[in-house]
């Protein structure tokens, strides 16, 4: 994968019904799952990290390296605020800081995803330790999940597609890089398990014709 992926689970989420397992069976170098309230420290890399969920302040994949860029620029400039460092010496870190922030890399290091039901994400989306985070949305991708959510929108994911819409996604739209399906099989256990289920529900519907 071209990033590390950290997954944020919910407690009460069933293991059985989760797909965000198939990701770590899949890239288990890549992917971590915390269950809550186990969150990892992102504060001081939150120029790196980034949090995939739906918001009003979300942005779009195109625009990651931009906001990103942005938080580089507001953490040298936090830094050079501090009242109590004499003016001069203010001067000359803030031009030094100012030179290193253009070397900084501004590419996504890690993304996290929260795997829970959507009624049971807001506990874990306004953990403090998360709110400094860039926010990311997929408002293109239609989900496919077999258990839909009633009332939500068809745009809200399941995890498992979340991550690989995204890594799509970020692979054309930030690594500028033609897409040859380098993710697919991301969606191994997923296309399974949507095929098995389409085929039962297909043998009921027949069963149930036979019996009418």
């Amino acid at each position: 994968l071209p990033l590390k992926i950290d997954i944020i689970k919910h407690p009460n989420e069933t293991d059985g019904k989760s797909t965000a397992i198939h990701a770590k069976l899949l890239a288990p170098e890549f992917v971590n799952i915390y269950t809550y309230p186990c969150i990892p420290e992102y504060e001081e890399k939150n120029h790196e990290v980034a949090l995939v969920f739906p918001g009003p302040k979300s942005v779009s994949i195109k625009d990651i390296s931009f906001h990103l860029q942005k938080r580089i620029q507001n953490n040298v400039k936090d830094k050079n605020d501090d009242p109590d460092k004499p003016f001069i010496k203010r001067k000359k870190t803030e031009e030094q800081d100012s030179n290193d922030s253009k070397c900084q890399d501004t590419t996504l290091k890690k993304i996290i995803f929260i795997d829970s039901t959507w009624n049971q994400t807001n506990k874990i989306f306004t953990d403090e330790r998360l709110q400094g985070l860039l926010q990311v949305e997929l408002k293109t991708r239609k989900t496919c999940f077999w258990r839909h959510q009633k009332g939500k929108p068809d745009t809200f994911l399941s995890t498992i597609e979340a991550i690989y819409y995204f890594l799509v996604d970020y692979h054309t739209d930030i690594l500028k890089e033609k897409y040859q399906g380098q993710y697919d099989n991301l969606l191994f256990f997923y296309s399974f398990m949507y095929q098995l289920i389409k085929n039962a529900k297909c043998s009921g519907d027949k069963e149930t014709r036979k019996l009418i």
